[in-house]
């Protein structure tokens, strides 16, 4: 199934929401977010401290994106956050896919922010 689910994502990790909310906690090795959904869909709810850089401006600002932390990559279901991991993984950087998105962190019932 571990296969199944790598080949899926373009090999690529995922992490479960409830492990991004346990790994936030840790001040010394805290995952930076970045939030690859559109505009108006972040402002509807996002997880605090997030930063948002929508996918189809994500290859332009990569400078903008730390090179000494894992990146968790956020989107509604997985699937942008999924692609903008892989983009992030082939340009050297060490990053995750929330798996299920904003979608499994609202499940979770997990706290979000609305607005900017």
């Amino acid at each position: 199934m571990n296969f199944l689910r790598s080949m899926l994502s373009g090999g690529v990790e995922s992490i479960s929401a409830v492990d991004v909310q346990a790994a936030l906690k840790d001040e010394t090795s805290a995952p930076f977010l970045l939030d690859v959904r559109q505009p108006d869909e972040y402002q509807g709810g996002h997880i605090s401290g997030a930063k948002l850089i929508p996918l189809d401006e994500l290859s332009a600002r990569l400078d903008e994106l730390p090179k000494d932390r894992t990146i968790v990559c956020v989107c509604r279901s997985g699937a942008r956050s999924s692609a903008a991991a892989r983009q992030l993984v082939s340009a050297g950087y060490k990053a995750l896919n929330l798996s299920g998105g904003m979608m499994s962190w609202e499940m979770n019932r997990l706290p979000i922010k609305k607005g900017k």
